[in-house]
């Protein structure tokens, strides 16, 4: 599933902005052992490259073709690259690359980002450049077009069965019985990986630096607006408020929750609410076995079924890491948030193949 970070359709809004073309390089199938799977993704302008594609000499190699397409003004192509001794990769497998041309009045990142706001999206576009131009398609909407109205409709169907797919595929899609086109079919999902973070201490600002580029949607929530960076990572949406238990409220089913305010009454006020709520992923709580037991005693005083305490994890981060400092229980926390994302994950997985 392609669900990491936007910095590709970052890049290329930004290039669209400026008018400025980009190569968007996609992985469009993985074989054997290979550093990333299909629908990762790197736009690559004259000046920058974001996203990647699994990093070493691959990488390197793409980089050096995109940017000769754009001093060339060449168009696409589909490429094999095998990984192995001439790569100077070990992995063993082979992938396959598309690299494709984006002028600087193109639309389709902009579909992209509109039609995604409501769900999940399907891009379509052609893999051997049988056909121009782009779909982007979601479960009721479609914008763009391959250039051939039997084929949109074809690639449109296509798409839409597409929609839970886990990565991207090619498959051949016919305007006719006689001329088969390959199509790539990229599902493109908003992160269903949602944290509210209450605090923006020095652990919190640490936490938010440490999830920078992971594929999550990070709310963090502070009555302090002093105490935000200037600049937040594109993941990331500050939350200035007087009443932050609204937050808790607000957040999607299966969030994730880590309070670590540099108030205990408020501590104690949010873990309650969230308690209640009872239909999270992960509850964080900083803080002691100590302060864990005392608030237990406060809440069972207040009414929270005392079974709901086993779902609040306190102390927070990977156990057997002991440094103290900021930035240590920042990757110990964030490893932990990774670790209970990657269960969610499998479990969701077996239980879509029961």
């Amino acid at each position: 599933m392609n669900s990491s970070n936007d910095a590709w359709l970052d890049a290329l809004t930004r290039a669209g902005e400026c008018g400025e073309p980009a190569v968007l390089v996609t992985v469009v199938a993985a074989r054997g052992s290979a550093p990333r799977a299909a629908g990762a993704k790197m736009a690559v302008l004259r000046s920058e490259v974001a996203g990647t594609i699994g990093g070493g000499h691959l990488e390197l190699q793409a980089i050096g073709i995109a940017r000769d397409m754009l001093a060339r003004a060449s168009g696409g192509a589909l490429r094999r690259f095998p990984l192995g001794a001439a790569l100077g990769q070990c992995c063993g497998g082979a992938v396959d690359l598309l690299f494709e041309p984006v002028a600087a009045d193109d639309q389709w990142p902009q579909r992209v980002r509109e039609l995604r706001a409501r769900g999940c999206v399907v891009v379509c576009a052609a893999a051997d450049r049988a056909a121009a131009g782009r779909l982007v398609v979601s479960a009721d909407d479609v914008r763009g077009s391959l250039g051939d109205a039997q084929l949109d409709a074809a690639a449109i169907a296509a798409a839409r069965e597409l929609l839970d797919a886990d990565e991207a595929t090619v498959r051949r899609v016919s305007r006719d019985d006689l001329h088969p086109i390959a199509l790539l079919f990229d599902p493109i999902r908003v992160p269903d990986f949602n944290l509210v973070l209450f605090g923006a201490g020095h652990v919190g600002r640490a936490l938010v630096r440490a999830l920078t580029g992971v594929p999550c949607r990070i709310t963090w929530v502070d009555e302090r607006a002093q105490e935000f960076p200037t600049e937040l990572p594109p993941n990331a949406r500050a939350v200035v408020t007087d009443a932050p238990d609204e937050e808790v409220d607000a957040a999607p089913r299966g969030s994730f929750f880590l309070v670590m305010t540099h108030s205990h009454a408020l501590d104690q006020q949010l873990s309650e609410r969230i308690l209640r709520r009872n239909d999270f992923t992960y509850f964080g709580l900083i803080g002691s076995k100590t302060k864990r037991r005392l608030f237990e005693r406060r809440m069972a005083a207040r009414g929270v079924p005392a079974e709901r305490f086993a779902r609040m994890t306190c102390p927070i981060g990977l156990r057997g890491i002991a440094g103290k400092e900021p930035a240590v229980i920042a990757l110990a926390v964030a490893a932990e948030l990774l670790q209970v994302r990657e269960a969610q994950a499998a479990g969701s997985a077996n239980r879509l193949s029961a």
